[in-house]
């Protein structure tokens, strides 16, 4: 998700390095280990569900409603 592959274009990096510093200002426990880590909009809120104490629900709806509009 906001990891990047070798094939990834200039503007593709640029893209998620400001996708993963918003998502780190939404959510502060996010560290760049862990947003490397995470492959998939479930993968992050699941985290965000673990971290926060939150029903998955409720996460899952937070970590969509962030990522509408974003293309990674």
């Amino acid at each position: 998700m906001f990891g990047f592959t070798g094939a990834d274009s200039a503007e593709t990096v640029v893209r998620k390095r400001g996708y993963m510093a918003d998502a780190q200002a939404r959510w502060p426990f996010l560290t760049h280990f862990d947003a490397s880590t995470i492959k998939n909009e479930r993968q992050l809120a699941t985290m965000v569900k673990e971290r926060c104490s939150r029903p998955q629900e409720d996460a899952e709806a937070d970590v969509h409603e962030w990522m509408e509009g974003k293309a990674f």
